[in-house]
């Protein structure tokens, strides 16, 4: 962005702004140092506006920028916080190579995000007792479609209301999401127009199902969807609470129109290794998935992106690469680290720490420690990532490999912490040590107490650049943070692995060749043989599924050898050579043993010949059975075929 100024303003001499480094080292020129550029600078900021693209390294004062840049009639500018997650801090060190990488990762391009559109028509079901739920009917009757459901023997009070429907029954079953949810219904009751006197109602019937754009429970019970909080469309509120039941219901009038939605996450169904042939291996982002979202789909597994809610956690534990974080994607997050820790390496030789966090609590905790309390410290850089539980072991140890001393995430309350702690084992059994911890502090002292407490480790000799898919991020970084170890083991569950073998029980039938899903299983066209290639193995666990003789078994580990990318021989044995052509086929112990078992002892297998179709080759076999005396493929002369001529003649001679 060679056209960009970056605005700096020290906030009321509040922080020490090191110009000079920042220029030099993000390559972005800057302006002087304002003091008041919110307030009483601001016409140096609207000058700057006009003159192109800005960066303002100011967050706090985000909208009265954006609303000057709109009276200007100009684009937005990029906006980047250096004052609470640097300036700001108790720390004696120095904060520019902090401010530096903040500022350099605020200038990386933000990729698109991939969005679909949702469409709310405004059809609202109300759910709870009477009152709470007529109430909020009456409050919504005006901006949206309201059907109320009350339990199958409440009692409505006397009212002739007729802006909303009431009806009375039991939910069987709830699912989708905004703009697409779909009910059923046991005992449901419609309330009849006519007559005088108290309503009267339908006969009860069940199996009823309706559509609706909006749910509003305002029921005591258990909520009616898994991660109700995650679930766009869907509001709960406890009816005893009057501020509660005003907010959902102010949200729910605003939910009409077209909104868009991004798709967080993208899949590659060919990737996945889910199940083959009706045998199950990987079950990990199905295990994980907080709202059903990720469904089995036959060999693989299906993502609605209405109801998936982005916290990421499939994408850190898939193994394969077949589930991946979209908003932004998974090389973005890389190359995020990337910048941050190669623009620290210009100013400082200290490796730094990250902090990884997510936008609401993490943030907030961030701002109210650099503002009311000894803020972060200098070597701790702070990164914010929307899908904070899509940051597993290959991100953990890609950012170590690119030069971070440790890796801690501030896990927050709205957090997915299924996941989280497997990730961080395993990103300490590969790194050796506890690089990678998780913490959940209740306030800011306590976050800054943790990172304050912790000693600075020593640098990495050679930063990776991380490049490539995750497992080969992870793989790179290992060999950089542990570059004389040769195996790692790792704990069960993990992606990485070998397989062993009985070789005693293997009968190279190589079903599990057949449904390997990464090809890490591998036969060999010439000769039998049962080969394996450890870096391609994902541990799904469907060859010790599918496997007649239990002969295999997983052994988690990360092999950095050079003999992990090659495959390997497990078991191979001599081929049986055909008694017609001697042309080898088959397993010669195999055969050798069906022959033993069959010959004399079935009643197809009595005599020589039939046994010895069992030592032919396939095109032996067929050709035998053909020419044998009892061929169920023999059949009567073939007619000659009728040619053109043939039917001329025919004609001539009538």
């Amino acid at each position: 962005m060679p056209d960009t100024k970056l605005l700096l303003c020290d906030c009321l001499k509040s922080q020490s702004l090191n110009v000079e480094a920042i220029e030099k080292t993000t390559g972005i020129p800057c302006s002087k140092v304002y003091t008041e550029l919110c307030r009483k600078e601001a016409a140096s900021a609207a000058e700057a506006l006009e003159a192109g693209p800005v960066v303002i390294a100011c967050q706090q004062e985000r909208d009265a920028f954006q609303e000057l840049a709109e009276e200007l009639g100009v684009a937005d500018p990029i906006f980047v916080d250096i004052r609470d997650r640097a300036g700001w801090t108790a720390d004696s060190v120095s904060t520019a190579p902090k401010m530096a990488a903040l500022i350099a990762d605020a200038l990386l391009p933000e990729p698109g995000a991939r969005v679909v559109d949702v469409i709310s028509a405004g059809t609202c079901l109300i759910l709870g007792d009477p009152e709470p739920a007529l109430d909020a009917a009456a409050m919504l009757c005006d901006s949206l479609s309201v059907t109320v459901l009350m339990a199958p023997d409440a009692e409505p009070p006397v009212s002739d209301d007729r802006r909303y429907d009431v009806v009375r029954g039991r939910i069987r079953s709830a699912t989708g999401a905004l703009g697409r949810f779909k009910l059923s219904f046991d005992a449901l009751q419609e309330r009849l127009p006519g007559g005088r006197g108290a309503f009267a109602w339908t006969e009860p019937r069940n199996g009823a199902r309706t559509d609706c754009d909006i749910l509003l429970d305002l029921r005591r019970e258990p909520a009616l969807l898994p991660a109700a909080d995650k679930r766009e469309g869907y509001l709960r509120a406890d009816p005893g609470n009057s501020q509660a039941r005003t907010r959902v219901i102010l949200q729910a009038s605003q939910m009409v129109g077209t909104f868009e939605k991004p798709i967080h996450i993208r899949l590659d169904e060919q990737l996945c290794a889910h199940s083959r042939a009706r045998k199950t291996g990987c079950t990990r982002c199905l295990d994980l998935c907080p709202t059903g979202a990720i469904t089995p789909a036959g060999d693989h597994v299906a993502v609605d992106t209405m109801v998936c809610a982005g916290c990421g956690s499939c994408s850190a534990a898939c193994p394969s690469g077949a589930i991946s974080y979209d908003a932004p994607p998974v090389s973005h997050t890389f190359n995020r680290l990337q910048t941050l820790a190669a623009t620290w390496r210009k100013l400082s030789e200290t490796p730094p720490r990250l902090l990884v966090h997510g936008p609401g609590h993490g943030a907030e905790m961030i701002r109210l420690g650099a503002r009311f309390g000894r803020g972060l410290p200098a070597d701790v850089i702070p990164m914010e990532m929307t899908g904070l539980a899509g940051f597993g072991h290959a991100e953990a140890l890609g950012a170590l490999g690119c030069g971070f001393a440790s890796v801690t995430i501030l896990v927050s309350p709205e957090t997915e912490q299924d996941g989280l702690p497997f990730q961080a084992e395993l990103t300490n059994a590969i790194s050796g040590g506890t690089r990678i911890e998780l913490i959940e502090p209740s306030d800011p002292d306590q976050l800054e107490e943790a990172l304050y407490a912790k000693a600075p480790s020593a640098p990495l000799e050679q930063p990776i650049l991380p490049l490539g898919s995750r497992r080969q991020i992870a793989r790179l970084a290992a060999k950089a943070l542990a570059p004389d170890a040769a195996v790692i083991n790792l704990p069960a569950g993990a992606p990485y692995g070998s397989v062993s073998l009985d070789k005693d029980a293997c009968t190279l039938c190589l079903s599990c060749v057949s449904l390997c899903p990464s090809g890490a299983l591998k036969e060999n066209p010439d000769s039998p043989q049962l080969r394996f290639q450890e870096d391609a193995c994902l541990q799904c666990g469907i060859c010790t599924t599918i496997c007649p003789e239990n002969a295999l078994s997983l052994d988690p580990r990360l092999n950095l050898g050079d003999d992990a990318l090659r495959p390997r021989v497990l078991k191979e044995e001599e081929p049986f050579h055909c008694v017609e052509c001697a042309k080898p086929f088959g397993v010669r112990s195999t055969v050798e043993r069906l022959t033993e078992k069959l010959a004399g002892r079935h009643s197809m297998f009595q005599d020589d010949k039939a046994v010895r179709l069992i030592q032919m080759c396939d095109d032996c076999r067929v050709n035998a059975v053909y020419h044998s005396e009892n061929n169920p493929f023999a059949g009567g002369e073939r007619p000659r075929v009728r040619t053109t001529d043939d039917y001329i003649s025919k004609r001539r001679d009538h």
